[in-house]
């Protein structure tokens, strides 16, 4: 916690070197292993789904029965697993990729605009999670281990390698957490900015900082079952009216059409996409813009987010755990993004907006939502399912790290809570600053290469979890299948 504190206070008090010295380490990343992001993605996608269709996709993760439906379980994963993000980027991402599609393409450019929303929102994104989340539920139900992934490596009996994983578990779950933070604030004022036409300088960030931060304690206090579950029922109901409200006032065939043929253009082109090969080879800034970040986002919110979906699918097999992990979710952002994205596409053919309206990634949505109908009650709307998310993430986060803290059970105490909610806090405080700097065009910026530092040695214990994961699930497997037959 002492490292997490000074740090938030080195990006407060020194931005500028800080940033200086951030952007030389992400770009010499990038340069060296901005491939290995892409060939980690694909190949997690692949062996999860080689895992749900194999026999050793039947083992359950627990005895008991599922404590939560399977809608309240699918709910608190999307919340929790995409939170305010798709609220950022729901028009703003389709609409950059429609005007600058990264390579020559033939066909529509909505449907390419589309395309490749999907792919950086479905089922790559959720093959991070889905890979984590397993590894827990299995130490947790299976192996009846506490969430500490040194682990899934028996056989090292090095407490300070043991330590030095869990250190490094613990620093990707914070920069991924507060990362989305940061963001989900600064959309949160430029949203206030823009209903209210007025200027604010960064009191108004510090403000909304504290006042989501002390929502989160209070709600990760209360505990998962009331906290987390309710919120998250309760943001993904005003998603959907959200949701709703933007395909009755556009051109619902349209919507339809563009995603079917979206969905299919991602399926054809899947394995090209994910190893950047003709025709996808796109140039290195775009990757590092988008992709290389993605998977760096996705990566540095696997732990935590996998962590807090392991902990709600007790009871589940190993398959319904991928399946429902892979599919549902994928399908969600898919019907968001396309409703969200085809009715932009629609206002600026229509000439109701100018081609440059939503350009801006924190303003693009209360633009958008200003032209239709009741608009002004539709951003505040927004502005709500934004603060909503956000609490559900930083609540989750809270209870996550704190179960880190009192590794004995999965009942983090309340101080535990408390403190970690304190430390996230500063340190998203410090992202926020780093983000105003002259240097930084914006926090978005500041964020995309902080996290693709952190991520990048979480990147490489990947590959030997997954090894020292699979010997362990085969010898469980055989047990099994012994016991059954005996």
């Amino acid at each position: 916690m002492v490292f997490f504190l000074v740090l938030g206070g080195l990006l407060i008090t020194i931005p500028n070197r800080s940033y200086i010295i951030i952007d030389r380490l992400s770009s010499y990343v990038l340069d060296v292993f901005g491939q290995l992001y892409l060939f980690a993605g694909l190949f997690i996608l692949c062996f999860l789904i080689v895992l749900a269709l194999s026999p050793i996709g039947k083992i359950k993760l627990g005895n008991s029965k599922p404590k939560y439906s399977t809608i309240s379980w699918l709910a608190m994963m999307y919340s929790t697993g995409m939170g305010a993000g798709i609220i950022l980027r729901a028009v703003q991402e389709p609409v950059y990729f429609s005007q600058h599609p990264g390579v020559n393409i033939k066909g529509s450019e909505e449907t390419h605009a589309l395309m490749m929303t999907f792919y950086h929102w479905g089922f790559t994104a959720w093959a991070f999670y889905g890979l984590f989340s397993l590894f827990i539920a299995y130490l947790l139900f299976v192996k009846n281990k506490n969430i500490q992934l040194s682990h899934l490596i028996p056989h090292i009996q090095n407490n300070k390698i043991n330590n030095t994983i869990d250190f490094i578990t613990v620093i990707t779950i914070v920069f991924g957490v507060v990362s989305a933070a940061a963001l989900g604030v600064s959309q949160i004022e430029s949203g206030i900015s823009y209903a209210t036409d007025t200027a604010f300088n960064f009191s108004l960030i510090l403000c909304i900082c504290t006042t989501v931060f002390l929502a989160a304690i209070i709600s990760s206090v209360r505990g998962l079952s009331k906290g987390i579950k309710n919120l998250s029922l309760i943001n993904i109901g005003l998603t959907l009216v959200l949701m709703v409200y933007v395909f009755l006032f556009s051109d619902q065939a349209s919507i339809f059409h563009t995603m079917v043929d979206a969905i299919k253009d991602l399926v054809t082109n899947f394995f090209s996409l994910s190893l950047a090969f003709s025709p996808y080879d796109f140039s290195k800034d775009f990757l590092s813009d988008w992709t290389y970040y993605y998977w760096a986002f996705w990566l540095a919110w696997a732990p935590f987010t996998g962590i807090f979906i392991a902990r709600i699918s007790k009871g589940r097999s190993i398959r319904e755990l991928i399946t429902g992990v892979l599919l549902i979710p994928s399908l969600g952002s898919f019907i968001w993004f396309s409703v969200f994205g085809d009715s932009a596409f629609q206002l600026i053919n229509q000439g109701a907006v100018d081609i440059n309206a939503f350009n801006d990634v924190f303003t693009s949505i209360f633009v958008f939502l200003q032209q239709y109908p009741l608009g002004s009650v539709s951003v505040i709307l927004a502005l709500v399912l934004l603060v909503g998310f956000l609490i559900t993430s930083i609540d989750s986060a809270i209870y996550v790290l704190g179960m880190f803290s009192n590794l004995k059970s999965i009942h983090p105490s309340r101080l535990h809570k408390i403190t970690w909610g304190i430390g996230l806090f500063v340190i998203t405080l410090g992202f926020l600053v780093l983000g105003q700097t002259g240097r930084a065009e914006n926090t978005l910026e500041a964020v995309q290469k902080i996290l693709v530092i952190s991520s990048l040695f979480f990147l490489f214990l990947c590959f030997i979890f997954i090894l020292f994961f699979m010997i362990d699930v085969i010898n469980q497997y055989r047990n099994n299948k012994h016991k059954n037959d005996t």
